[in-house]
This record gives structure tokens, sequence and C-alpha cells, in this order.
């Protein structure tokens, strides 16, 4: 059996190996872009196998493409979403723009499994061409954009947004745990007020829950498509009842909701939905990215740090030191934060450089979202379970800590003024005795009201 078989297109002859369901243009990217070694996202292309079965169900549908033909194609993206032909997707995430190879390489891979299906052998475009037949009534200008947006659309609300989820809830749970130990609270790294430690826990659980909005908005702008603009949004070669039964049959593979876009041109020109996407990754990573760094901070020591919590230990932290535990999972975390925000700046740069009637560089802007999801949403799992849920008060040097905070003087200022106040924590602080002491050596005040008046739980007010 021959190695390889001869396909042509307009530029010649091209050798493809004899086993391979791609063709001409897929072997041209492969050879050509040898620069990442990162292929395009399983998730992408299986959501763009999605659109390909929907085109042709579409076209079936008004009567363009032949039923037999149509229900081979469709046979064959069923295998493609179901990840029997995953070797088959060899193109680079840094290719042509606009996506162009990867929509080839859907094209010639459903063409090809399609004509075997038929009963044809690899190459025998009479059959199912990957061009007349796969990619009727589409171009990569309008399938493109619209797998961007269903692809993104289902790893946000499937992965994400869960994930999500289960952190707000694991923070409410340790926001109730934590709601009567008091704490000395901190501003500029340095001792203030009284406040409970889980009044800290319940403001990240806030926190959360406006960066889990804020994803669920950005990810419902994506549910309009602009399948039929075809290559620059005028709908050439694509009629409006094909573009309202390829949406329709979205819909009803993905139980999505999503809809016929208002203005194709605006969907193919701009990417703008997919700017806002980034800009909620973004916007979550620095939100997780500080409560990481709180959670490191309080758990600092345990002898020379901050020592409030107790992280769950998951390994040891030393090569060299013996018995050393570190934050790692929150130390995990910020890397991931770190290399979402740097995605962000990709993708926002390459939204940015888009021209006239279409974003060239939508691979890149498609990669880098469903990467930084993925990122987030596993490494939010991991946070949640592994951190999270596990975090101990240590209550002892909680309370060790307030009876030796010189900040409660705050609570004095309203009955002796805030001067004498102030020299009342600055005597305590150089003699090293607690306030309490000092303001009964001045008998400032009888020894149980001065003892309720400095009580941290009296001092934390609620609304």
């Amino acid at each position: 059996m021959a190695k390889y078989r001869t396909e042509r297109d307009f530029l010649g002859k091209v050798e493809v190996p004899s086993d391979a369901y791609y063709g001409a243009e897929t072997e041209r990217a492969k050879e050509l872009f040898h620069v990442s070694g990162m292929r395009v996202r399983s998730e992408f292309i299986k959501t763009y196998a999605i659109v390909k079965r929907s085109a042709a169900i579409a076209n079936m549908k008004v009567g363009k493409l032949d039923r037999k033909k149509g229900a081979a194609i469709v046979r064959a993206c069923d295998e493609i979403i179901n990840g029997k032909l995953d070797d088959q997707f060899v193109v680079d995430v840094f290719q042509a723009g606009a996506g162009t190879n990867t929509n080839m390489n859907l094209n010639e891979v459903a063409a090809n499994r399609a004509i075997e299906i038929l009963g044809g052998k690899k190459g025998d475009y009479k059959l199912i061409h990957p061009n007349d037949h796969v990619n009727m009534s589409q171009s990569t200008n309008d399938t493109y954009p619209a797998t961007m947006h269903i692809s993104t659309y289902l790893a946000l609300t499937t992965k994400l947004v869960p994930e999500l989820e289960l952190l707000r809830k694991a923070m409410q749970r340790k926001a109730r745990e934590f709601a009567e130990i008091p704490k000395i609270g901190r501003t500029h790294l340095q001792d203030a007020v009284p406040l409970f430690l889980g009044d800290e826990f319940a403001g990240y659980e806030a926190s959360i829950e406006r960066q889990l909005e804020h994803v669920k908005k950005s990810a419902d702008s994506l549910l309009s498509l602009s399948l039929g603009g075809t290559a620059v949004g005028t709908g050439i070669e694509a009629s409006r009842a094909y573009s309202k039964a390829i949406v329709a049959e979205i819909d009803r593979f993905t139980k999505a909701k999503f809809r016929l876009a208002r203005n194709f041109f605006d969907i193919q020109q701009s990417s703008s939905e997919e700017e806002w996407v980034g800009s909620a990754l973004k916007d979550l990573a620095i939100a997780l990215n500080k409560i990481a760094n709180d959670l490191r901070l309080m758990s600092s020591g345990p002898v020379a740090g901050f020592s409030d919590i107790i992280l769950p230990p998951v390994m040891p932290g030393s090569s060299i030191m013996p018995g050393k535990i570190n934050p790692s999972v929150p130390e995990m975390l910020n890397m991931v934060c770190f290399d979402v925000i740097g995605k962000s700046t990709t993708i926002e740069h390459a939204i940015e450089g888009g021209q006239l009637e279409l974003n060239v560089y939508m691979p890149i802007i498609s990669h880098n979202l469903l990467s930084s999801i993925d990122l987030l949403s596993r490494s939010i799992g991991i946070f949640t379970k592994r951190c999270v849920s596990g975090i101990k008060a240590n209550e002892e040097r909680l309370s060790g800590n307030l009876e030796k905070d010189i900040s409660i003087a705050t609570a004095l200022a309203p009955y002796i003024g805030y001067a004498k106040a102030s020299e009342i924590a600055k005597q305590a602080r150089k003699e090293g005795k607690t306030v309490k002491a000092i303001a009964l050596e001045k008998k400032l005040m009888p020894a149980k009201e001065l003892e309720k008046l400095l009580d941290p739980k009296r001092m934390i007010k609620k609304e």
C-alpha cells in the first residue's frame, strides 16, 4: 500500500499520508507552521464539528444538499465530536490568519470520513468535496466566530461557572464557621481595629459572587451567531432560511439559547464579545490573586508570621528543611492568575488589531480564551477542595494577638479623646504592656466598664 496519496489544490500537487483523513490544505499548513507544537484545542475542534453537522442538516432542510451526502457528513461530524478522529487535527495554534487552516482541516477530515462512509476512498472528492459539500453555505469568516462564541459559552457555563459556585459556597461556609472569632484587623500591613475572621471570608464570598455575575453576563453576550454571514457579513451563497435552520439545529444539539445575530457585520468585524469575556476572566484572576495572597499572609509563620489561620497541609515544603509546610495551593492559583492576566493582554491586542470586515487573529483569541477558562476552572476546583474547605482558625494565636493589640485604644477615643488615647497606645507599645493595663493604671474608668469597653467583640459593629 502506498504511504502517500497525491492531492491537488490550486497551488499544485501535495503528497498526503495515505492513511490521513485530512487533505492538501491541512498538509500544507502542517508543513509550514512548525511554531509552537500546540494544536488547536480539542473542545474547539469538537464545537466546530457541531457547526459543520448543523450546517449539513440546515442545507438538507433548505434543499441545497443531497440527503445521502448530508447524512454521511453528519455521521462523520458525530465521530469527530465523539473524539474518534482527534489525531487528524494537526494544525498549529499559530497559523494563517482567521482560522482558515482550522476550517479546512475540519472540512477535509469530515469529507474524507464521509467518503469512506459512502464506500469510497480517501481523496475521492467527486463523492464528497471539502469545499462544495462540507463547507456549503459557509465561510471561515462566519463559522469561526460562531465556533468561538459557542465553545467559549459552553466552557464558561459548564466548567467555570460551576467551579465558581462551589468556591463561593465554600467561602460562605467558612464565613459562618468563623463568624464569632475576633482577630486583629490589618491595614497597611499594620495592626488595626478588630474584626471577626468570618468577616474577611464573607468579603471573599462577596468578591467571588460579584465576579461570578460578571462571568455569567459576559457569557450571555456570546449567544448571538452570524452563521450565514459568510465571507464579509452580506450572506453571499447562504439563504436566510439556512441561517435560521443552522442556529435552530445548534440550539437543539447544545441545549443552549443561541440566536441569529441582529447584525452580522458587527459580529464578524469586532470580536467585542470575546473582549468582554477576556476582561471578565482578567478581573476574576485579579480577584482570586488577591484572595490567594491574603490566605498566604494569614497563614504565614507559623512562628514568625501572622499565623491567623492554618491551611490544610498538602505536601512537604522544602527539600532541605524538615517539617516545612508551604501554602502550595494558593501559590499554584497565583501562577494561574498571572498566566490568565497575560493571556488577557494578548486577547486585547489581538482584538484591537482587527481590520475592516474581519479579525484575522481569531485563532489566538480563541486559544487564549479556552485555555484561560480551562486553567481557571481546574485551579479553582483544586483551591476549593484542597485549600479553602479545610482552613482552620488558629484561635489561640488570634486571642493572644488581641490581648497585645494597641489599636484597641481606638475604643477609648470617644471617651477620653484621640490625643489621650494615642498617648496610652504609645505607652503600651513602649512598656510592652496592654492598653487595658495602662488604662487601669491611669484609673480612667472603673475596671468593669473598661473591660466592657475594650471587649473586641463589642468593638466589632454589625449592621
